[in-house]
């Protein structure tokens, strides 16, 4: 009898470590488990690719806005004194060739700082002003000359680009003149001196007027 509870007892104690075995590797297989992770902790995402607002631009830095505003300026320039020149006038004076009298210039203005005789009349220049006239000796003006300072920023290439190409081109000197045509009446001509090759002054010149229309 007491050997078979003995062996009672050994058979228990064998059946209870077999199951804390059996236990023990569940647990194990539990803990040991590698289930696959997130995507986003499986490997480092590559970097999203930027906006199309994000991506640097070539063109970025290659305009020039002062260049522009500048340009657009000049052309202005250019289209005021052209209209100007259509009735005999250049911009800020309101004396036309063919139209006007020097003596009525030199009533309001004065006497001219110099009068100097050139080509077919004389030439009267208010210095102080910017304008000169060129008058025959019926006094009448042929010549409407200005000398502004917002000239001087008009180069060759400005010109073409807003009139074309001059009809004529002659050249005084270091001087070239380039002459449009403006209409039956009128010619404009910009001259350009070789040293700075920008304008220097221009002029409203009325050819037709360039004789004495008071001589017999």
């Amino acid at each position: 009898m007491l050997n078979q509870t003995k062996r009672f007892k050994q058979f228990a104690v064998g059946i209870s470590f077999a199951i804390a075995l059996s236990l023990t590797a569940c647990s194990n297989n539990e803990t040991s488990a590698d289930p696959t992770p997130p995507p986003a902790t499986e490997a480092p995402s590559e970097q999203p690719s930027p906006k199309p607002s994000q991506q640097p631009s070539e063109t970025a830095g290659s305009g020039n806005a002062g260049q522009e505003v500048g340009g657009t300026k000049v052309s202005e320039l250019i289209s005021s004194i052209y209209d100007s020149a259509k009735v005999g006038k250049v911009p800020g004076s309101s004396y036309a060739a063919h139209e006007t009298l020097f003596d009525d210039i030199e009533a309001k203005w004065g006497k001219a700082d110099s009068s100097d005789s050139a080509g077919k009349g004389i030439y009267a220049t208010y210095k102080d002003k910017g304008f000169a006239f060129g008058y025959n000796k019926g006094m009448i003006v042929f010549d409407v000359r200005s000398y502004a300072d917002e000239l001087h920023a008009i180069t060759l290439k400005d010109m073409e680009i807003a009139l074309g190409s001059a009809e004529e081109k002659t050249v005084n000197g270091t001087d070239e003149i380039y002459t449009y045509q403006v209409n039956k009446q009128y010619q404009l001509k910009f001259i350009i001196p070789e040293a700075t090759g920008k304008v220097d002054h221009i002029s409203v010149y009325s050819p037709a007027d360039t004789k004495n229309n008071m001589a017999g």
